[in-house]
């Protein structure tokens, strides 16, 4: 179905964004999912993960539109025909191109939840998980789109000013501006309060020292949202942090090396280090002193990101065995037919499937602005928890050729690592799901 003859009728009130080779109305767009978060269904006759044929089925589960599939099947098609051919090639650069960035943006796949009136697509939240979950059944990490699209920039749009807003989104929308956010340093990961990076007023100017470590898009950001101290006469260390936006080319502002990782090898990642950056005042993103509480109420979303992309992964490694066991051959016959394979299958299937069925909840809670960060914190925590189960059951069934780097489940395997590290390590998702137990404050 042509994606243009289904939206004719909007044409005379609403921009059109380019999509792979079609046009998609940003405002009908907006409206995808309206269903979901009215808590309404408009088709009773999707089926469940649980129920499809397989799990990365267009035309599943009930959060999700006619026009969502629509969508779906154009940024499939652009991760099928952008990303996949050149991913190997990727790796071994240690980043992606430029190139794909702005077919990205070309493509409408950046910004669709910004809201369009600060140059977004103003799509919906569930518009926006379409694009990170078919990211992960392409099996392809490298381009940073949902750390740029869904972390970054809603810092500028809830934060920045007018001339921020104007500045910056509009370009980051198009992919020729590429966003980062350096939170962690070397001695301050998941504590946020043990942040040294320091900016000291200098009249209007700040002038900002400090170095950063980790930092996804680093290498080829134009942008870096960077947290640090303001204040170190504060009561507490929340108090005196502030967020300010680093363009790429300020004096003082010095890339590092390109880190080697044990997976995610396409992705970019980077040191940063700021030696006497002199920042304008108006590089101050939001209120001075308030950085930490930005960080607060930006984090749930990144943890549901972070969640849902690792149950998409757990999806393309169920189904990448699935087809492997089917064909492979052992004892005369198909290891389909060996009871444990068929017994770890189903325990499989039944994991993911109940993963599955809290994730799409907690889309429709925050598609609603209910998520509270404890329950983000369980999403995050516990499907990067089933993304490693999963992506070790699923080597294994996969026998030796599961370790050659060759085989999809080898790469899905190093790449699950550090979802249970990066948007807080796990152990502080437990700690931040206790305090709502026992009253901890």
């Amino acid at each position: 179905m042509n994606v243009l003859k289904v939206f004719q009728k909007y044409s005379s009130r609403m921009r059109r964004t380019y999509l792979c080779g079609q046009y998609f109305g940003v405002d009908r767009l907006q409206h995808v999912g309206t269903h979901a978060q009215q808590g309404k269904n408009v088709d009773c006759y999707r089926l469940e993960t649980s129920s499809a044929k397989t799990m990365m089925d267009i035309g599943t589960r009930q959060i999700f539109s006619e026009e969502h599939d629509l969508f779906r099947k154009s940024v499939r098609r652009f991760f099928q025909e952008e990303v996949m051919p050149h991913h190997t090639e990727w790796e071994k650069a240690g980043q992606v191109s430029r190139e794909v960035w702005e077919k990205a943006g070309e493509c409408g796949l950046l910004g669709v939840f910004t809201p369009e009136e600060h140059g977004g697509l103003g799509g919906d939240l569930l518009s926006a998980a379409v694009v990170w979950e078919e990211q992960m059944y392409s099996n392809c990490s490298g381009p940073g789109f949902s750390l740029h699209s869904d972390i970054v920039m809603p810092y500028i749009s809830h934060y920045g000013s007018n001339t921020q807003i104007e500045k910056f989104i509009p370009p980051m929308v198009a992919g020729k501006c590429i966003g980062a956010i350096a939170m962690t340093e070397p001695g301050a990961g998941s504590d946020l309060q043990g942040v040294k990076t320091y900016a000291k007023r200098d009249g209007n100017d700040w002038i900002l020292n400090g170095n950063k470590v980790f930092i996804t898009n680093g290498w080829m950001s134009d942008l870096v949202i960077v947290v640090a101290v303001t204040n170190r006469e504060a009561r507490t260390a929340a108090h005196g942090i502030s967020l300010f936006l680093v363009e790429n080319g300020m004096k003082g502002f010095q890339k590092g090396r390109k880190l080697e990782k044990i997976g995610l090898k396409a992705q970019d990642t980077a040191e940063l280090f700021f030696e006497d950056v002199r920042l304008p005042g108006d590089a101050l993103l939001g209120e001075v002193n308030r950085g930490f509480y930005y960080l607060m109420n930006e984090l749930p979303q990144e943890r549901l990101l972070i969640a849902i992309m690792a149950i998409a992964s757990c999806e393309f490694m169920f189904e990448e065995t699935r087809n492997y066991v089917m064909q492979r051959k052992a004892f005369g016959k198909t290891i389909a037919h060996l009871q444990t394979v068929q017994h770890k299958l189903a325990e499989l299937k039944t994991e993911i499937c109940v993963g599955r069925a809290f994730i799409d909840t907690c889309l429709q809670l925050h598609a609603l602005r209910r998520l509270d960060s404890s329950t983000a914190s369980m999403a995050k925590y516990w499907t990067s928890e089933l993304q490693n189960k999963v992506a070790t059951q699923c080597l294994q069934m996969h026998g030796g050729w599961g370790y050659m780097w060759e085989y999809p489940i080898a790469k899905a395997f190093a790449d699950s690592r550090v979802q249970p590290i990066y948007g807080g390590t796990n152990e502080i998702m437990k700690e931040l799901i206790a305090r709502t137990i026992v009253g901890q404050q």
